[in-house]
This record gives C-alpha cells, sequence and structure tokens, in this order.
C-alpha cells in the first residue's frame, strides 16, 4: 500500500509574516527549531495538536497550510 504525503505552506509563511526564522515559530508553538526544520522538508507529520498551534499562529485554516498528496494504491496484476 502506498503511503501518503502531507505537504505543508510553513516556510511561505515564516517569510511572509516578517521572514520569522524557524526558531521563533518553535518557541511560539513548543516544539524545537529541528522539528519544524523536519516539517518543512516533509520528513516529519505532526500532531493535530502541533498542526493547530501553527496554523493558530498564522491565522489559518488547518487545511490551509497542510495538504495530503493524493495517494496512489497500485491495482493488483490479473
Amino acid at each position: 500500500m502506498a503511503k501518503a504525503q502531507i505537504r505543508n505552506d510553513i516556510r511561505r509563511l515564516r517569510f511572509a509574516h516578517g521572514e520569522m526564522t524557524q526558531q521563533a515559530l518553535a518557541e511560539r508553538v513548543g516544539c524545537t527549531r529541528q522539528t519544524i526544520m523536519m516539517l518543512e522538508q516533509g520528513r516529519y507529520v505532526p500532531s493535530l495538536m502541533l498542526a493547530m498551534q501553527i496554523a493558530r499562529v498564522f491565522g489559518m485554516s488547518v487545511e490551509s497550510i497542510f495538504a495530503i498528496d493524493a495517494v496512489v494504491v497500485p491495482t493488483a496484476k490479473p
């Protein structure tokens, strides 16, 4: 079964909000700079709580920041 990927606009939003640093965002949401870095790189899927906190910082909905890429499930060959 294929795995879904979650993409996000965190990096773009940080720069749109006064070039906010990863560290500044991390402090506002209660995580580490490394977590923000891994989120931006698509290497970490946030908890619902973290996603909601990030959305609150930017004054946006979770759905407008995070999106699930289409999952392609290979079909069985007859």
